[in-house]
C-alpha cells in the first residue's frame, strides 16, 4: 500500500502534466471506483463524478496524508490508492489498459488504474467533506509535527507500533515507515508508549522524520514514470533495513530480526537492540 512518501512522489511527479489543466470530459468506466463511502449508489456516483469535472481547471495537486488531492477551480478531486492503485497518463485521448477513471484534459489523458477495485476516486465540494481526511492528525513532513508534539501523542497506553500506525494520530505514517522508524530509534515496537522517556521521543521524532524523508528520496529517483502502465517505485528496497527481512541479520547489531503480527499487520524488528 503506498504510504506517505510514495503520495508525495506521485504528486510532486504529477504537478508538471496536470496543473492549470482543463478537464474536457471525465469518463467513468468502472463505478466502483467512484462509489461513495456507504457503498451504494455506484451508479449514480459515476454520472455525477463525469458532470461536475466537466470543464474544471485544476489548480494545484496536493497531498493530505496517504490521499492525493486535485484541487479544482470548483470542488476537488480525491483519490486513495489503497493497496495497489496508480495513475497512469496517455498523450492521447484514447487510454488503454484497465482504466477505472479517465480525465481528458486539454493535453492527454489521465487514467485512474487499480485492478483490485480497492482504491477510490471522489468528487467533494472541499477535501474536509472526507471523513477519512478530516479525522487525520498532524502530518509527519511539515513544521507542525515537532518532538513536543510527539511526545503528546505517545501519551498512549497502547503499544507504540500500533499508536504510530493510527492516522488520527500521525498522518501518512504506515506500516513499513513506522517499523523502519522504529528500529533506528532503536524502540521495541511492543513497548507502551507512555513509558517512552523524553530523549527516547527525540530519537523517534528525528528516526520519523529521516526515514520519510529517505523514502520520499528514493521515490523520486527515478520519479514515477506515468507513461509506462507498469511503472512502481524502485530502489525503496535498498534503504530498508529491517521491514520484510525476517531470519536476516540485523544491520546494526547482527541478531535475527524477527516478524511478529500487531493488529493484524506484520511488524518487523530486531528485539535484541531495541528495547
Amino acid at each position: 500500500m503506498p504510504e506517505l512518501p510514495e503520495v508525495e512522489a506521485v504528486a510532486q511527479a504529477l504537478r508538471p502534466l496536470v496543473e492549470g489543466r482543463t478537464i474536457r470530459r471525465a469518463r467513468v468506466l468502472h463505478a466502483i471506483a467512484v462509489r461513495p463511502s456507504s457503498g451504494r449508489g455506484a451508479g449514480r456516483a459515476a454520472q455525477d463524478f463525469a458532470a461536475r469535472l466537466r470543464g474544471r481547471r485544476i489548480a494545484r495537486v496536493g497531498r493530505r496524508g496517504k490521499y492525493l488531492v486535485l484541487e479544482l477551480d470548483r470542488g476537488c478531486v480525491v483519490l486513495h490508492f489503497r493497496l495497489d492503485g496508480q495513475l497512469v497518463w496517455f498523450d492521447s485521448h484514447a487510454p488503454s489498459g484497465h482504466i477505472c477513471v479517465a480525465l481528458e484534459l486539454d493535453s492527454g489523458t489521465l487514467g485512474f488504474v487499480d485492478r483490485r477495485h480497492f482504491g477510490r476516486a471522489q468528487y467533494f465540494a472541499q477535501a474536509d467533506d472526507l471523513p477519512g481526511i478530516r479525522a487525520l492528525g498532524v502530518d509527519p513532513l511539515t513544521p507542525e509535527f515537532t518532538a513536543k508534539r510527539l511526545a503528546k501523542i505517545l501519551r498512549s497506553r497502547r503499544p507504540l507500533k500500533l499508536l504510530l500506525l493510527d492516522q488520527a494520530r500521525i498522518a501518512g505514517l504506515g506500516n513499513i515507515y513506522s517499523s523502519e522508524a522504529l528500529w533506528r530509534a532503536r524502540l521495541d515496537p511492543r513497548r507502551r508508549a507512555h513509558r517512552v522517556l523524553p530523549a527516547e521521543t527525540q530519537r523517534l521524532h528525528k528516526a520519523i522524520v529521516a526515514v520519510l524523508h529517505r523514502a520520499l528520496e528514493c521515490c523520486l529517483h527515478p520519479a514515477p514514470d506515468f507513461r509506462d502502465p507498469d511503472w512502481w517505485f524502485q530502489g525503496l528496497e535498498a534503504m530498508l533495513r529491517v521491514y520484510g527481512r525476517e531470519g536476516k541479520a540485523c544491520r546494526r547489531c547482527g541478531a535475527a530480526v524477527r516478524r511478529i503480527e500487531q493488529g493484524g499487520r506484520s511488524t518487523y524488528a530486531c528485539f535484541r537492540c531495541q528495547k
